[in-house]
């Protein structure tokens, strides 16, 4: 199977589709709600520059190098966005990245639904040896998600890039190896069925 062609993945609480261009409008409005765009610590599209961004997400697309995907909730309404990116055929890894989810989708099972539909089909048919995750050191809520899921912090890449407001970004680097894999998948199936 090929890292970057274009799968649906569902669970009983997300659904990951296909990035294209039709989901601009959608996605605007879910980028609304919570004003995200907002954050100094995380590139998430304003409203208007949605088009803009699924445009560049689908050319990494197109080179081979990212396969994006819009995410719905479990009612089919459009929550945000995540992708499998720095894709790496040789070596079978790729990261869990450039995710971001309206602020009422937060907090629940949707974004444990999610890696897990991602993770399973990253180690289960695309074979990777690793999946990675990265954020900004002070992405400290994104940081404790990515902590939830079962992944180990590999180190901090210091002044790693700049972000948008020109400050210096730590990165954060995270990952999951195939061998962890069966591990973390118990966990987080026992995340979505376990009392709230």
């Amino acid at each position: 199977m090929t890292f970057a062609a274009p799968i649906t993945l569902q669970g009983e609480h997300a659904t990951l589709e296909p990035l294209t261009v039709w989901h601009a409008a959608e996605l605007s409005d879910a980028a609304c709600d919570g004003e995200l765009h907002q954050l100094w610590y995380t590139p998430v599209p304003t409203p208007d520059g949605m088009p803009a961004e699924i445009q560049r997400r689908l050319g990494l697309q197109a080179a081979g190098s990212m396969l994006p995907f819009t995410v719905r909730n479990a009612a089919g309404k459009a929550v945000g966005m995540t992708t499998y990116m720095n894709i790496d055929r040789i070596n079978k890894r790729v990261e869990i990245g450039s995710t971001w989810t309206a602020t009422s989708a937060q907090r629940g099972p949707l974004n444990t639904q999610c890696k897990l539909l991602l993770l399973t089909h990253a180690f289960e048919a695309l074979d990777c040896i690793a999946v990675e995750f990265r954020t900004h050191f002070f992405n400290l809520q994104s940081r404790q998600a990515i902590e939830r899921l079962g992944a180990k912090l590999d180190g901090i890449l210091r002044n790693h890039s700049r972000t948008t407001n020109g400050t210096l970004r730590d990165t954060a680097v995270y990952s999951v190896i195939q061998s962890e894999w069966p591990t973390v998948k118990a966990h987080l199936q026992w995340q979505l069925v376990k009392p709230r």
